[in-house]
């Protein structure tokens, strides 16, 4: 459930930075739609790993810093007034969520490891 949830906020934010200025199409746009959609790769990545413990928690540890990272530029986009206060809020406590799932995850990571046949 957090790869979907984490794959369709960083459509949503796709969407909504379509309507962001021109002058933001390099800064502010790349890296808020760059960071949103590492937490999905991150995520599939990290379950493709489940075999390693390291790699497993690595790779949900960059997750980790990417959903951080795109609620630091969610906030850049409010005081920028480029989103809603309302918009924002919803978006920081999705990622929150996110952040949640996460962090239970590494947390409890043997529960997700696949066991290997020796």
């Amino acid at each position: 459930r957090v790869f979907q949830k984490s794959m369709d906020l960083a459509m949503e934010i796709f969407q909504i930075t379509k309507s962001f200025p021109p002058e933001e199409k390099y800064s502010l746009v790349d890296q808020i739609r760059r960071c949103s959609r590492s937490v999905c790769t991150n995520i599939a990545e990290a379950w493709r790993k489940r075999r390693y413990k390291a790699a497993f928690i690595a790779k949900l540890s960059d997750a980790e810093t990417e959903a951080c990272e795109t609620q630091v530029w969610i906030e850049f986009s409010r005081r920028c007034e480029y989103i809603n206060n309302q918009t924002a809020d919803r978006l920081d406590n999705e990622y929150e969520q996110i952040l949640a799932q996460i962090v239970r995850m590494i947390d409890d990571a043997n529960k997700w490891l696949i066991k290997s046949r020796s």
